[in-house]
This record gives structure tokens, C-alpha cells and sequence, in this order.
């Protein structure tokens, strides 16, 4: 039997990268997933594709800045089936590079939006429907940055740090109840964002993300699927409050301080 069978998720920032990976391993896993994104004709073009193959999956356009538009997503998701058994607040963007006292008020505004104020509502809206069942898993979206330093993200490491503190209180909140909260921590990943990076900061970037993990590589974004498998499946009937480090090691390594020049 599939491991996610008849579960329903709830997926952000799913019509690429990690949320991608995340969203095709569930639905392989049997769960009826709901994929939001800004980026519609993507997140269209992947929900078709997945029924295709003889999946659930449907796309509800969400900017996650929008806490009216997690909103719908959740709901779309209950009118359909009945029940929310996975939340999986992954949607993020990457504002970094510059000291943080070059950062401007709004870029900071925007992050926070984004990667943090975001799982606030994803939570918010999908707790009353868990709370009601008696069951779920949520999975927030941190990061390696949130537990290493690196020059020019202290924005970034700062809402990563926030989304595990959340994380961790949730857990010990709503576990009488029987739902299980985590996060996961990926370190480098092969993801577009990445890619976007690396064009606006320079090749040598790459180079140094390798340097940086033990294993000698970047991960791939069906890595973390995995790991994201895992913490909503019954395997993972007794994991909650914690902080799935899927980094290749970075975070266990000595600093290291990558040349960009």
C-alpha cells in the first residue's frame, strides 16, 4: 500500500523546485495533493500531468504573501475531499547577498512575507481543520541557514530560524490533539532559485556550494521529498517538534566561507 494513501496535502510553492519534488512524491504516494504557486501556467501544466499518470492533483493559484489566498488553497483542498491530512508550507524566496544593514525596508518586508509571515497562515488556516479530526502533519520549510552563519543572510537565516522556533512550539501545542509538527532543513539544493542565484552572483558560487558539503555535492529536490514523505507518513508516527537536517553535512562541517571573487 502507498504510504500517503487516501491523504490529502496541501502544498506551497509546489510548481517548481523542492514544492515540485515534494507534490510528485506525495501524489506517487497515493495522497491527493493540491499544489499552490504564482506561477499558473506551470503549476497547471504539472497538476495535468500528474492526473495523466493516474494521480490526484489539482492547481489553486496562491501567493503566499496573501494570506486570503493560503486561505482558499486550504479550502479548495477541504470542499474537495473532506479532510486536510498534510500541510506543507514550502513556498520561499531568496533576498540576500548584502550586510543586512544594506538591506532595504522593503526587501525585508518581502522576505518575511514570504518565508515566514506565510506559515503563520498556512498553520492558521489548516490547524482548525486538523484540530476538528483529530490528526495531521505539518511540514514547514527551513533551512541549513537558520543554523549556520553566512555573510549576507541574516534576513533570510533569521525567518528559517523563526519558521523552527514556530515549528517546534506548534508541536508541543497541538501534539495532545494528535497532530505531529516538523521542518526540514535542506542545504544546497539543485533548484531554479538556486540557478537564479548563481547567474546574478557568478559561477564561482556554484564551486564554493560544493566546497561547502561534506559529500562533495549539492542535493537534489527529490532528496528532501523524501524526507517530507517521511515526516507525513504513519512511518513517522512518533517524530514531532523536530528539525530534519537534509544538508549533506553542511551543517555538521566547519565553517567555511565560501570565495566569490
Amino acid at each position: 500500500m502507498a504510504r500517503l494513501e487516501g491523504k490529502t496535502a496541501v502544498i506551497t510553492g509546489a510548481a517548481d523546485g523542492i514544492g515540485h519534488a515534494i507534490a510528485e512524491a506525495m501524489a506517487r504516494e497515493g495522497a491527493h495533493v493540491f499544489l499552490g504557486d504564482i506561477a499558473d501556467g506551470a503549476g497547471e501544466e504539472f497538476a495535468t500531468a500528474l492526473r495523466a499518470a493516474g494521480r490526484q492533483a489539482d492547481y489553486v493559484h496562491c501567493d503566499v504573501s496573501q494570506g486570503a489566498d493560503i486561505a482558499g488553497l486550504i479550502d479548495s483542498a477541504v470542499k474537495k475531499t473532506g479532510h486536510l491530512d498534510i500541510l506543507v508550507n514550502n513556498a520561499a524566496i531568496a533576498i540576500g547577498g548584502m550586510p543586512v544593514h544594506e538591506m532595504t525596508d522593503e526587501q525585508w518586508h518581502r522576505l518575511i512575507a514570504v518565508n515566514l509571515t506565510s506559515v503563520f497562515h498556512g498553520c492558521k488556516y489548516a490547524l482548525p481543520h486538523m484540530i476538528a479530526q483529530k490528526s495531521g502533519s505539518i511540514i514547514n520549510m527551513a533551512s541549513a541557514q537558520g543554523h549556520i552563519g553566512l555573510d549576507g543572510w541574516t534576513a533570510y537565516a533569521g525567518a528559517k530560524g523563526a519558521v523552527m522556533a514556530m515549528t517546534r512550539q506548534m508541536a508541543v501545542e497541538f501534539g495532545p490533539v494528535n497532530i505531529r509538527v516538523n521542518s526540514i532543513s535542506p542545504g544546497t539544493i539543485n533548484t531554479p532559485m538556486n540557478d537564479r542565484l548563481i547567474k546574478e552572483i557568478g559561477g564561482n558560487l556554484a564551486k564554493a556550494w560544493v566546497k561547502m558539503h561534506p559529500l562533495g555535492r549539492i542535493g537534489e529536490p527529490s532528496e528532501v521529498a523524501e524526507a517530507a514523505v517521511y515526516l507525513a507518513s504513519d512511518a513517522a508516527g512518533f517524530t514531532t517538534g523536530t528539525d530534519l537536517r537534509v544538508d549533506g553535512g553542511l551543517t555538521a562541517a566547519p565553517r567555511y566561507v565560501p570565495e566569490l571573487l
